[in-house]
């Protein structure tokens, strides 16, 4: 028997065993995209607490002349309790993405979403100096909703239960992020003082983030969605 056949299905046939081999080997591709991103975000942050803020942060008056900004704003953090509390968050979102068991699609839309998340802090120009990790978590956490609500479980355990389950998880973590992020009224427009971080919120932030990863997620998964094939037809 040739070998190269073995492994691929009759015509009209299921997905079969071999399509369940590679299920573990595309959510372990998935999950160490994921993790990378994570991974990039935690370690900027730390080596940024060395680096001058202002070369960094977000600026909107430089940020066209300085395209980095849009990346290196997420780095950037005003006082060490605000740095070890969004690396603790990128923990979290890092144990999401591998018990989620996101798609590699997840991370690409988490990587356009990034900064995307700072472009819209265009929307509060007196927002002059911006820093901080937590919109690209928000950012993180909404694409996490989007990718379950899509079936994202399903890609590494295929079902109807399986899926059923994601989505119910999704449709959860959509409707608290949602929550938490109207409770800030991010359209009230300003800052809020955290004393014990030393620092102050910007709550656009929050909702610029999550509506990047939302829209990012989103337009990632219908382009990625699967196509019913394309009818032959010939001329006689």
């Amino acid at each position: 028997m040739n070998t190269h056949e073995a492994d691929r299905p009759a015509p009209g046939a299921g997905a079969g065993p071999a399509a369940d081999a590679r299920a573990p080997a595309r959510h372990a591709d998935g999950a160490g995209a994921w993790l990378v991103v994570c991974a990039v975000l935690a370690g900027g942050s730390v080596a940024a607490w060395w680096a001058p803020a202002a070369l960094l942060d977000w600026q909107p008056a430089r940020a066209v002349g300085e395209p980095w900004r849009f990346v290196t704003a997420a780095f950037v953090h005003w006082s060490p309790a605000h740095l070890v509390a969004n690396l603790a968050g990128v923990g979290v979102v890092a144990l999401l993405g591998r018990i989620g068991a996101l798609p590699a699609r997840a991370a690409c839309a988490l990587v356009v979403a990034w900064p995307l998340t700072h472009a819209g802090l265009w929307l509060e120009p007196a927002l002059a100096h911006y820093g901080g990790a937590s919109g690209v978590l928000h950012a993180a956490v909404a694409v996490a909703a989007v990718s379950l609500l899509a079936r994202g479980f399903g890609e590494a355990a295929p079902g109807p239960r399986a899926q059923r389950h994601a989505r119910r998880i999704g449709a959860a973590i959509a409707a608290g992020l949602a929550a938490k992020v109207l409770l800030e009224r991010p359209w009230a427009g300003g800052l809020v003082a955290m004393p014990q971080w030393s620092i102050a919120v910007a709550p656009l932030a929050h909702a610029s983030g999550a509506m990047a990863g939302a829209l990012a997620a989103a337009a990632i998964a219908w382009l990625g969605r699967p196509r019913p094939p394309r009818s032959s037809s010939g001329s006689g």
